[in-house]
């Protein structure tokens, strides 16, 4: 799968698990595991123009975490994505 291809597919299933309500505690496990040796809490303080919505920030995780061949549920998205927006950019839903 090409990595346009990839991320379409993330995106819309990241999307399409809305129905189900995102857990930040279990999103911070898997981001302290996988992402949080290089994302120190400095990183996300930058608020970047490019996470301006929950969809931005789950493909954001994914596109992050497929650079070092992690690719997380689509699940594990929505929690990591509740994590970290409940921690550091509170974005509305």
């Amino acid at each position: 799968m090409r990595p346009v291809e990839f991320f379409s597919v993330v995106a819309l299933a990241a999307a399409a698990t809305g129905v189900l309500a995102a857990d930040a505690e279990q999103g911070r496990l898997p981001y302290e595991t996988y992402c949080g040796g290089c994302h120190y809490e400095k990183v996300h303080d930058r608020k970047s123009t490019i996470i301006d919505s929950i969809a931005a920030l789950k493909v954001e995780i994914a596109k992050r975490a497929a650079q070092t061949g992690r690719r997380f549920t689509p699940a594990e998205l929505d929690d990591i994505a509740e994590y970290l927006n409940r921690s550091h950019y509170r974005l509305e839903k």
